[in-house]
């Protein structure tokens, strides 16, 4: 049940109209609402795996309970804490390394479930002792299969908490929706079958085509994973929640640290916190050379994270090696604005990397880079439809000049200061033409429900 798709529409509607006119007068049941279409949500896209995740969502919430009762940092406590987290990498790790096929949303709810072990390890949070509570925050539907990854301390204390229908966060949520759904259907999906077309037929083509499909590339990757993540912060709005932001206007960072703090956010805090912070204070001896150390097993399990093809093990590690420069120059943390030539130089940096990403093999990657750097660059390519790809390049031309201009704020369609009603409709109405008349008549996956 895409977020793009009629059925989702429809399953929103309903679930709306309960939550705030029918199970609005209690938190348990507004609770058990949300847990049985999050439950619905998960079944509809996988009935299959349903078992796994209300299975994996007992026993991590009887381990959070055990632990609190026999401590933290009890030996008890210990080996309740390495069950959970041998249970949650288990499961994860078979499915995507010695199966063809992956759990809807396994990649995201196991991350939550591990956090949410690691947190009450740390003394961060308590466990939680009401089920639907717990079982509510693992499978909340707008995050459940691509994020973001809400840690526990964030959303857990939304659930237990009233919730009272804000006009004024809804309808921000809902001009949220309307630029990620931009985003997705009229930008992302239609650069994703024409990089499609490139990728598949790079042996064939001069270097000016396979730059331009570098190039819509990044942009379908960014359109289509951001579009999901506006999609689901601003349905969660709708319902009362505040989630984590997931995108910060990555294509305007001014090296590669800076960019990923504003990629895919909720997974970087993730890995900062779990995996590189503890690394880091393990190599903290060694210099620099420790600090090397663990941002490159840092990205080499961010790559792995993603499957088990070679590319996303040397997309990870490339990125690595993007880092040495900061960590020689001891840059590695410092925040400025930046120029115009480093955040084009980081978009290109990232742009040929996401080239790994997409391709079927490193020998396809290989083949890909060097007609892209040794053929020509200047040879006409065939465009099947010049009219309808002027349009889209137009709106990807918008897209970075909205998210420009509204860069200091949390997405570009949040338009408060202009203040003449009029101007908003209008702009709400092209973006709803726009959707109508360009986007695809079938609606794509979201790329990350497959991460």
């Amino acid at each position: 049940m895409l977020f793009t798709t009629g059925p989702f529409f429809l399953f929103f509607a309903a679930f709306f109209l309960l939550y705030w006119f029918v199970f609005n007068k209690s938190i348990r049941w507004q609770n058990l609402l949300l847990l049985a279409g999050s439950y619905f949500f998960y079944a509809w896209g996988d009935g299959r795996f349903l078992v796994l995740l209300a299975g994996s969502s007992v026993l991590t919430y009887l381990l959070g309970i055990l632990m609190g009762r026999a401590g933290v940092k009890s030996i008890a406590g210990t080996v309740l804490l390495c069950v959970g987290l041998a249970q949650g990498l288990g499961f994860l790790l078979y499915f995507k390394y010695f199966t063809s096929f992956l759990p809807l949303g396994l990649s995201f709810y196991t991350f939550k479930m591990m956090s949410y072990l690691l947190d009450i390890r740390k003394g961060k949070i308590q466990p939680t002792r009401d089920w639907v509570v717990f079982f509510s925050y693992l499978a909340f539907f707008p995050c459940l299969v691509a994020g973001p990854i809400d840690q526990p301390g964030a959303l857990i204390p939304q659930l237990e908490k009233k919730r009272v229908f804000n006009y004024g966060q809804a309808s921000d949520g809902m001009r949220q929706i309307l630029w990620g759904l931009f985003k997705k259907v009229v930008i992302a999906d239609n650069c994703g079958v024409w990089s499609g077309q490139i990728f598949g037929h790079y042996r064939e083509l001069p270097g000016s085509a396979l730059w331009y499909g570098a190039f819509l590339n990044a942009i379908w990757l960014y359109a289509d994973f951001s579009g999901y993540s506006d999609m689901a912060i601003g349905y969660s709005r709708l319902i009362g929640f505040n989630v984590t932001r997931n995108f910060n206007f990555p294509f305007f960072a001014r090296n590669i640290a800076d960019f990923w703090r504003r990629w895919h956010i909720s997974l970087t805090n993730w890995m900062t916190e779990y995996v590189f912070t503890p690394l880091a204070i393990y190599f903290r001896n060694y210099g620099k050379a420790g600090i090397v150390l663990a941002i490159f097993i840092n990205f080499i399990l961010l790559g792995m994270w993603h499957g088990p093809h070679r590319t996303f093990l040397y997309f990870g590690i490339l990125h690595g090696c993007y880092f040495i420069p900061l960590v020689l120059r001891g840059t590695l943390n410092k925040k400025g604005r930046g120029n115009g030539f480093a955040r084009m130089g980081t978009f290109v940096l990232v742009m040929l990397t996401f080239v790994i990403f997409r391709s079927e093999s490193m020998h396809a990657a290989v083949g890909y880079y060097h007609r892209l750097f040794t053929t020509s660059v200047v040879a006409r390519f065939y465009i099947e439809d010049p009219v309808f790809t002027s349009i889209v390049l137009a709106c990807i031309v918008l897209l970075f000049a909205a998210e420009w201009l509204q860069r200091d704020k949390q997405h570009a369609l949040q338009i408060d200061g202009v203040k003449w009603f009029p101007v908003r409709v209008l702009i709400y109405a092209c973006l709803i033409l726009l959707v109508l008349t360009y986007g695809p008549i079938k609606n794509a996956d979201f790329i990350y429900i497959k991460f």
